[in-house]
Formats: structure tokens, sequence, C-alpha cells
């Protein structure tokens, strides 16, 4: 079998199988969606035996799941996408003019992501070009990253629109309506893909080939030029994953903006269990994630494909040891996080014993909270429970990632679905079949969080087989399993541990979201997350409400990756 068709392949049992699932969602929840649909379209009806029964007939329930779905499917093979259960118009046109908004918005987005990404990984290139080797501390990257997206929305909401009255403050009618959407999410998908594309910038620059260069008398432009098209190959299914999750999963910033896009129409849906509606959505959303795949193979394979298939990709020196300087600010973040912690320990997180959103002061280092609550007790005893489950979360990612993205032809429709179904989408599925809980919460990120690294694993894993020291060990006796974890995993496992650091925070966040949507942990709990929106409707008036929190996450995220650097120096080293 060919990759092609084994690709193909993977990408039509995928998507056949969320369809099917959320196909199953009415039968699955052990609620039938007949008293949602009656609530929605007859208010004033008492939802009597009969009056659900009619309901039922009428939405076709009756037949059972496996009729329903063979109905969707002739209805799509006629070009008829079907009719929404709660305002019984076609979905067809809300659907596509949806995708049309979301995919403006992601337009917008990515150029400030580039921005960002371009100013995250300038000092890798000057540093490059100067001679200068020394692995990069990350920080700023990290802290870019670890900023909530619905934080973001709301400070740049009230700055931008209120403040400044530069900008509308929602709604989506001109250009002028993108900016602060695409700024909320443009600048902690820059932060990601310029972290990535400055390990990438710096591993390249240590390959042999660049020495020759230099002596050949090659300009500096020509050089940045030769190694931006080394270290882009493997950054490429990475930045088309994200692509594709500002399109889907925009979700809350929709909803700050009050934006009519794609994300917000999924969430209504699963919400109110419109499945005609939902199955729609995430149809196109697959459309959309398997044309971005497609571009970023073929762009992908034009840059790096030859290299690949004659085995010539070249070999980067020994690194040298880091530079304890550079554990500067991870040292000094993890210290600040550590005071924090401990000195909320001591206080109670519960008790509501001061005035509501009483500011900072010697006796509240961090104000109080909307209930009177101490905000340093709320984000000192969250953290074990925000940042230990977060954890927890990435390292299964870490894993499965590693696992699937080994054998990248069979996994590519599984991971394409997977990154395109937004997290709150999946809390809803797994909330429907399990309840509302923390455990919940955790398994519905994780079934979503993995894609991205299976994406980088198979990216770095195709290069690491393409090392001429590697093709040769088959014809030397080696066996593929020894290749496997002597070569092939020392060398994806370091950036990947980076990698996975990085997302630390946002798995954190996307916790919270869900227990804020009600999927989740609930109040009283001081999940940081959960603190996080209960201030949001605060940030105006009472800005520490926000602050404390979103400040226990940037320190996280930069001793994540700053721990994740060092050990990727220490890993790179007994590799060698």
């Amino acid at each position: 079998m060919s990759a092609a068709v084994k690709v193909t392949v993977s990408r039509v049992l995928a998507l056949l199988g969320l369809v099917v699932l959320i196909g199953m969602m009415p039968w699955l929840s052990g609620r039938g969606a007949e008293y949602t649909v009656l609530r929605a379209r007859y208010a004033d009806r008492e939802p009597t035996p009969e009056a659900l029964a009619a309901i039922r007939a009428e939405l076709g329930l009756e037949q059972g799941p496996a009729a329903m779905l063979l109905s969707w499917v002739q209805g799509i093979l006629a070009g008829d996408l079907g009719t929404s259960w709660i305002s019984s118009t076609p979905v067809g046109p809300g659907i596509a003019a949806a995708l049309g908004v979301s995919v403006t918005l992601m337009a917008f987005a990515i150029a400030s992501a580039a921005l960002v990404a371009l100013l995250a990984c300038a000092p890798a290139v000057v540093d490059g070009l100067r001679g200068r080797r020394r692995p990069a501390s990350g920080a700023l990257s990290a802290a870019l990253t670890s900023l909530p997206e619905f934080l973001l929305a709301a400070v740049l909401l009230v700055a931008g629109a209120i403040w400044l009255r530069w900008f509308p403050p929602f709604g989506w009618q001109g250009p002028e309506h993108a900016v602060l959407p695409a700024l909320s999410l443009g600048i902690p998908a820059g932060g990601l893909i310029g972290l990535l594309v400055s390990d990438a910038v710096r591993a390249a620059f240590a390959e042999q080939w660049v020495a020759t260069w230099r002596m050949a008398g090659a300009g500096p432009a020509l050089l940045a030029a030769a190694v931006l098209r080394r270290a882009l190959p493997a950054v490429l299914p990475q930045a088309g994953l994200v692509l594709v999750g500002l399109t889907g999963g925009a979700v809350a910033v929709e909803k700050v903006f009050a934006i009519p896009g794609l994300g917000r129409a999924l969430l209504g849906a699963a919400s109110a269990q419109d499945v005609p509606t939902l199955q729609a959505g995430m149809l196109a959303l697959m459309g959309f994630a398997l044309l971005v795949g497609t571009l970023t193979t073929a762009v992908r394979h034009l840059l790096i494909g030859p290299a690949v298939r004659f085995g010539t990709l070249p070999l980067p020196e020994p690194p040298r040891s880091a530079n304890r300087r550079h554990l500067a600010a991870p040292a000094v973040a993890g210290l600040a996080l550590l005071l924090v912690a401990g000195a909320g320990l001591l206080r109670d997180p519960l008790a509501s014993g001061h005035a509501r959103l009483a500011p900072p002061a010697w006796t509240l280092p961090f104000g109080a909270d909307a209930s009177g609550r101490d905000l340093l007790a709320r984000v000192g005893h969250g953290a074990v429970g925000t940042l230990g489950t977060a954890l927890a979360v990435v390292l299964a990612c870490l894993a499965v990632g590693i696992a699937v993205g080994l054998f990248p032809l069979a996994a590519t429709g599984p991971l394409e679905v997977t990154n395109a179904a937004p997290p709150i989408l999946a809390g809803l599925v797994v909330a429907a079949l399990t309840g509302p809980s923390a455990h919940g919460a955790a398994l519905a990120v994780a079934a979503v969080s993995w894609a991205p690294l299976a994406a980088h694993t198979a990216a770095l894993a195709q290069e690491a087989r393409a090392q001429p020291y590697v093709r040769i060990l088959p014809v030397l006796g080696v066996g593929k399993a020894r290749i496997m974890l002597r070569y092939i995993l020392p060398a994806v496992a370091a950036p990947l541990l980076r990698h996975a650091m990085l997302r630390l925070p946002g798995t954190a966040l996307a916790l919270a979201a869900l227990g804020f949507l009600g999927l989740g942990p609930q109040q009283p709990s001081p999940e940081w997350g959960l603190i996080l929106a209960e201030g949001m409707g605060y940030v105006e008036r009472a800005p520490w409400a926000v602050l404390a929190p979103a400040s226990a996450l940037v320190l996280a995220s930069v001793v994540a990756v700053g721990l994740a650097g060092g050990g990727q120096q220490k890993a790179r080293r007994l590799h060698r």
C-alpha cells in the first residue's frame, strides 16, 4: 500500500469515527435531545411525554443512531448538510458563513503570530550569524505562550476599545473589528512558534555546512535564508496544526468579541445537542484541516524532500555546555513561584474575611477576589492541583505523541481530526459520557492535546531517519528496534520535552476553561483558571483579580521551559 493511500485511508476512517461519535451523543449522554429541542423551539410548551415523543418522531430519533447516520451520509452525497434541530433551517449556509469568518480571523491572527515569532527567533539568527553558540532560555516565548487568550482578549478590549477607543469593542463588520481578536490569538501562537523556530535555527547553525558556507564567502543574508530553509521543515507540521487550532479553537476569543465564527457555532451546537449543525461544522473544520495539512506537507517536501530521499541531511556538531547564566531566568521564576506557593499554603483559601475586591496591601499582598477571599491563599493552594494535573496531562500527551508520531502515515487522519477538535468540544463529549469532573476534564484535554506533539515527533523522526549514519545502520546488521531505541528516540526526545513543557500553562488554562463551563473542577476549588475566569469581569476596576493567577502561570511556564532546555542540553551530550 502506497504512502498516499495509507494517508487517505487514515483520514477517512478518522473523520468517519468523529462523525459517528457526534451522531451518537444523544444516546451516549443518557439524556435525549428532545427535551433541549422542545425548550428551544417551544418555550411555552410543557415537556409532557406526548410532546417529547412528537419531537423524537420529528427528529427521527426513533429510528436509532445507525439509520440516522446513514441518512445523513446520503444527504451529504446529495449536497445536503442537514437541517438544524433547533432553528429548523438548513445548516449549510450558516456553517459556510461561520467558517468564512473564522478563516478571515485566522488570517489576521497569522500576521500577528508571524510578527511575534519573528521577534522571538531574531536573537537565534543574530547569534548564529555572529558565530555564538549558546542555548536560549526561552523565557520571553514561554511568557507569551502562557498568556491566556481569553485574558488577553479582555485586557485588549478594555485598553484598545474602552480606554483608547481605537477599535470597536465587538462585532464583525470590517477589518478594524479583527485587530484586537487577532492579537489575542496571535500573541500566544507566535510565542509557541517562535520558540520552536528558535530551537530549530540554533540547531541548523550548529551543522557543519554552515562553516563551509562561511569559508566560501556567503553573506549574512544568504546564510540566514539558507538556515531558515533548513530549520522550517521541522516546524511546518506544528505551524499547520496551530493554523487549524486558530480556526476551530478560538471559542473564548469569539465569545469575548461577539464574533460569529465557527468555534462559537460549534460550542453552541454541542451545548444544545444540535447534532446536524455539529456534524456539518466538524465536517467543514476537517475539510479545512485536510487542506492545511496537505499544503504544509507539500511545502515541507519542497524544502527537504530531496535531502530525505537521498539521505544527505547534514549532521549538527556536538553542542557545547550550556552557560549557567541562561538558567538565571528559570531559577528566579522558580524561586518566586515557590515563595508564592509557600506563603499561600499558610493562609485560608476559602474564608471570605476581607472586603470584596480589596486592593493589595501588606496584609493582603495579592488583594481579594469578588467574594472577599485572599488571592494569595487561593493561588498558593491552587498551585498543586493546577500544575500537578496539567503536568500529568502534558506527560501523557508527550508519551502518546511520541508513540503516534513514530508512525506518521497511519496517524495522519487521527492527528488532523484530533487537532481540529477544540478542547471545549471534547469536554462536552467526555462530560456526556462520564459526567462533569476534574478527571473528565483532564481526559478531555489529553484527548485533543497530543496531536501537536505527534506532528512534531513525525517531523523530527523523519529527519533523524534520513541522517547518513542512521541509513547505514541496517546494512551493518542493526535491527529496527535497536535503531528506534538507540538512535531515533534520543534524537527526538529532547526538543519534544521542551515543546511539551511549553504547553504546560496552556493545558492548565484548558482545564480551567472546562471547569468554568461546568465540565470540570467547580467553585470553590482554588484552580488558577477558575480564579482567572472569576476575575475576568473585574479586569477594569480590579486588575489584581487576574494579575495574580496570570503571573503564576507565566512563572510556571518560564520554569518548565527553562528546565526542559537544561535537560535538552544534557540529553544531547549523553546521546553523543
